[in-house]
């Protein structure tokens, strides 16, 4: 629990650090590479490049290039679109995501997720019903398509290393910063824009920060931390980063100027998640009472 919490407070401040300090100042795609160099540097050492199946590497690299690359991709790119708190916030439909595919892995369909999914949708559509415009709708696909990355990665690489528990997760924890990066290099070569390579000294420092301790220290240890708790207390700490980053950004930028919006849709999107929970158990019960 406590490398569960620990990990909640460094990405809460991850969230306000690129949105306020980096987004439209820094080229993404080259703040995307720094983070994902200097992550992957961290896990070099501990990399275990022999006894290691050649079949394995692939399959962590290729969940690295989904669940980092990807999704990092699209989160650093919504910034230039939504505010800090609204990227925030809009990163509560990860548990659903999470679900989704893990159902659809398995070829269910379970109907009652719709409300849920379409309660979410609402609580986003208040937070910004008097200023709906093409940049906020682009901003919000992008947290969406972070999202879905980031849900289809974990849902992966819990699968994968399910089925090889007698590896340990540090010796193969590298390849999935090295798949990351290799996303990084080709979207970097190909969309960067070379008028924002050069960061200022705090946003340099920034970048450092981002990569060794958010990325490189900050993933290894939600790992290390969700296999030390049961699923409830991990969902539960999944969600508990969207409060902490709201209450980051408040009280060191305070940039959020209707506070009452903010609020009604954050009740609506608290709700939404409360339901989907509430109807997985009844899945649940219906499914051990069919058994």
């Amino acid at each position: 629990m406590k490398y569960l919490i620990f990990v909640t407070f460094i990405w809460a401040f991850s969230f306000s650090f690129i949105g306020e300090v980096l987004a439209g100042e820094v080229d993404s795609y080259f703040a995307v590479l720094i983070r994902v160099i200097l992550s992957s540097l961290i896990f070099l050492p501990f990399t275990k490049f022999r006894g290691i199946q050649t079949k394995l590497k692939l399959k962590i690299m290729l969940i690295g290039s989904i669940q980092i690359g990807m999704m990092y991709i699209f989160l650093y790119k919504s910034f230039l679109f939504l505010s800090v708190p609204e990227v925030v916030l809009f990163t509560v439909f990860t548990p659903i995501y999470v679900t989704l595919f893990y159902d659809g892995l398995k070829g269910q369909f379970k109907p009652l997720y719709l409300i849920s999914t379409g309660l979410a949708v609402l609580g986003a559509y208040i937070i910004r019903y008097h200023n709906i415009s093409e940049d906020f709708i682009a901003g919000f696909l992008m947290v969406q398509a972070a999202n879905v990355c980031f849900a289809l990665g974990q849902s992966s690489y819990k699968k994968v290393m399910e089925s090889h528990k007698d590896i340990r997760q540090k010796d193969v924890f590298g390849y999935f910063h090295f798949g990351a990066l290799t996303v990084s290099v080709i979207s970097f070569v190909l969309f960067a824009n070379p008028e924002k390579l050069s960061p200022s000294l705090t946003q340099w420092s920034v970048l450092i920060w981002l990569g060794i301790i958010a990325s490189g220290l900050g993933y290894f240890l939600w790992n290390k931390g969700a296999c030390l708790v049961d699923a409830g207390v991990l969902a539960i700490m999944n969600n508990a980063l969207v409060p902490v980053g709201l209450l980051v950004n408040f009280i060191i930028w305070e940039k959020m100027s209707n506070y009452s919006l903010l609020f009604l849709g954050s009740l609506v999107l608290g709700l939404s998640l409360y339901l989907h929970y509430y109807f997985m158990k009844l899945y649940d019960k219906e499914k051990i009472k069919n058994n």
